[in-house]
C-alpha cells in the first residue's frame, strides 16, 4: 500500500510529540537558541533525562543544535535551535506558509554565525534563571518572556525603544513589568546610558512605565554606571545588578538609591487601556505570555 504524505511528513510525528516539547519548541521560536544547560533547568530535573530527549527530539528533526571548539581545548555546550520540522510546526501554529528545507537551513546557519550570540546568550539567560527560580519556588512566576522582536509591540507616538527583553514577574500576587537591556562590557557606558533617553521619552504616552533593569558584565561596570547614572535626570526607574547574581533575590540597585531590592519592589504601571498597549486585549488587561 502506498504511503500518503502525512504517513512520513509532520503529521506522522504528532504522536510523539508531549506538550512539554511544545513549550520547548515555542521558546525557541521566539527565542531563537537555548543551551543544554537552559533547557535542563527550565524543563527537566535530571541532566541525563534532558539529554535523552533532545536526542529523541532531533531524530525527529524538531530541534538541530551546533557547538564550537573552546580555545585551548575541548568543546562549548551544545547550542539547541529549532529544526526543519519544528519550524514547520511552529510555521503552522503561527498560520503562516512552511519554509523549505533550504530556508530552515540557512536560518541555523544564519543563527551560528551571529555576531551577537552571546548577547543573545546573555539575555536567555537572565529569564532562564527568573524561570528556574520560579518553577522551584511556590508563589512566584515568570508570567511573561518577550524576545527584542516581541518587545517591538509596545508602540509610543512620544519616542521608539528598543529592549533586549521584557517581562512580567510575580512573586506573592505582585506583578511587576520591566524592560531589560543586558550588557556583555562590549560596549562603552555612555552609549549604555545613551538609552534612557528614548525610556524618558517612551513614559510620556499613555502606555507602560516600567522599571529598566540594567544586566551589567561585572561589579566594575556596574560601579561606574552608577556614576553616570548620578548625572541623569529623571523620568524612568533605573536598577541594576550583575550577572553573577539572581536576578530573582534582592539584587536590584536604584539608580538613586544605596540599597538592593527585588524585582517586586520596584514600582510598576501597566499603562492605560488604548489600542498601543499590547497589555490589553479588547479593552481588558491582560497580563500573560
Amino acid at each position: 500500500m502506498p504511503h500518503t504524505r502525512s504517513s512520513h511528513g509532520l503529521l506522522a510525528i504528532y504522536p510523539h510529540i508531549t506538550s512539554r516539547d511544545r513549550q520547548l519548541m515555542t521558546l525557541l521560536d521566539h527565542h531563537q537558541v537555548l543551551t543544554t544547560d537552559h533547557i535542563t533547568r527550565l524543563f527537566f530535573h535530571a541532566p541525563r533525562t534532558a539529554r535523552h530527549r533532545l536526542a529523541e527530539l532531533l531524530g525527529l528533526g524538531l530541534v538541530d543544535r551546533f557547538r564550537f571548539a573552546r580555545t585551548g581545548g575541548g568543546t562549548d555546550p551544545y547550542h539547541w535551535v529549532l529544526g526543519h520540522e519544528g519550524q514547520r510546526f511552529q510555521a503552522a501554529a503561527r498560520g503562516e506558509p512552511e519554509p523549505s528545507a533550504r530556508a530552515s537551513s540557512q536560518r541555523i546557519t544564519r543563527l551560528s554565525a551571529n555576531p551577537r550570540l552571546t548577547h543573545l546568550l546573555t539575555v536567555n539567560e537572565f529569564f532562564v534563571r527568573l524561570g528556574e527560580h520560579a518553577r522551584r519556588h511556590d508563589g512566584a512566576s515568570l508570567d511573561r518572556w518577550w524576545s527584542e522582536q516581541q518587545a517591538k509591540q509596545f508602540k509610543s507616538s512620544k519616542a521608539m525603544i528598543n529592549p533586549d527583553g521584557h517581562g512580567l514577574w510575580t512573586r506573592d500576587e505582585t506583578t511587576v513589568g520591566f524592560w531589560l537591556e543586558a550588557d556583555t562590557g562590549s560596549e562603552p557606558l555612555t552609549r549604555v546610558i545613551g538609552k534612557l533617553d528614548g525610556y524618558r521619552r517612551f513614559n510620556t504616552d499613555s502606555g507602560p512605565r516600567y522599571p529598566l533593569l540594567f544586566w551589567l558584565a561585572s561589579p566594575i561596570r556596574e560601579e561606574h554606571l552608577h556614576r553616570l547614572l548620578r548625572q541623569e535626570p529623571g523620568g524612568v526607574t533605573v536598577v541594576t545588578a550583575t550577572q553573577n547574581a539572581d536576578p530573582a533575590q534582592a539584587v536590584w540597585l536604584p539608580g538613586d538609591g544605596t540599597q538592593r531590592v527585588r524585582l517586586e519592589q520596584l514600582p510598576s504601571s501597566h499603562g492605560s487601556n488604548n489600542p498601543s498597549n499590547p497589555n490589553y486585549v479588547e479593552g481588558v488587561l491582560h497580563l500573560g505570555a
